[in-house]
């Protein structure tokens, strides 16, 4: 990806970028993922695709700042991400949020809806338990669910709706950037087209920027400007979504593509 320029002669650096990064596990001499260069800009969406095993959650990991790269560097807003450095990391954490793939174990039973939707709030000192309350109304009025689901418990929604609630945690706090794993690989049919509608609704409304790993090619096409085709933690292909699915380069995104019977137009 470029990244956009506000003045003549000034480039705006990407929100997130992976620069010849590179992550194996402790005591492993085998690379999970090698040599990746990635960007992500304002307003930009991102689809990391490939099959299992081949370093996409492990890339979404390094995105969200939960893994250090063994070579490469991992940048947002043009800085370094140094784990150590509390003054970026407190901006990080509000700017970049995460949706999880499992809605059933992604919630915490034991808690209300509201407090777990304001848990950003308060983690990252913007609101205390008792000043949230509006914020989590209004996250929970924009992901489609009444402001009274706040005072329920997760048991008592359906999937969808389970996974309405984990958007509203994410993006309670206004962020800069969504990642998503799977985000609708555990929802029947139904409530995926759903969910996906909302994704793509958040995006439009409040210009957000979209990282999402999917298996779904159905679901890239609907929701990433941009696709990234991962094979054995190296991508071999990365263009337009519309590009990388309608004509396809290299062998293995020609395979994965062809293995889906018919993928619907990008509307990215």
């Amino acid at each position: 990806m470029t990244s956009t320029s506000t003045e003549p002669g000034t480039a705006t650096p990407p929100l997130l970028a992976l620069d010849q990064v590179s992550y194996a596990y402790r005591g492993s001499s085998t690379p999970v993922v090698s040599d990746v260069s990635l960007s992500v800009g304002a307003g930009e969406s991102l689809a990391l695709v490939g099959e299992s095993g081949t370093g996409k959650t492990t890339l979404l990991r390094l995105l969200l700042g939960l893994a250090r790269p063994t070579g490469g560097t991992v940048r947002f807003d043009g800085a370094e991400l140094r784990l150590g450095d509390r003054a970026l990391m407190r901006r990080f954490r509000r700017s970049v949020q995460c949706v999880f793939q499992d809605p059933y174990s992604s919630l915490d039973p034991r808690r209300r809806v509201g407090h777990t939707v304001a848990e950003p709030l308060r983690s990252l000192g913007l609101d205390t338990r008792s000043t949230a309350g509006p914020k989590v109304a209004a996250a929970l009025t924009a992901v489609g669910l009444p402001p009274d689901a706040a005072d329920r418990y997760p048991h008592e929604f359906s999937g969808g709706q389970r996974q309405r609630i984990a958007i509203a945690r994410a993006t309670v706090c206004d962020p800069r950037v969504l990642l998503a794993d799977e985000p609708v690989s555990a929802l029947d049919v139904t409530t995926r087209v759903k969910v996906v509608d909302l994704l793509h609704e958040l995006r439009e409304e409040r210009g957000l920027s979209l990282v999402m790993v999917s298996h779904d090619l159905s679901v890239v096409a609907s929701l990433c400007d941009r696709t990234a085709v991962l094979e054995k933690g190296r991508v071999v292909e990365e263009s337009a979504t519309s590009a990388v699915l309608g004509a396809p380069v290299h062998p293995y995104t020609r395979r994965l593509v062809s293995s889906v019977p018919k993928l619907p137009p990008s509307r990215a």
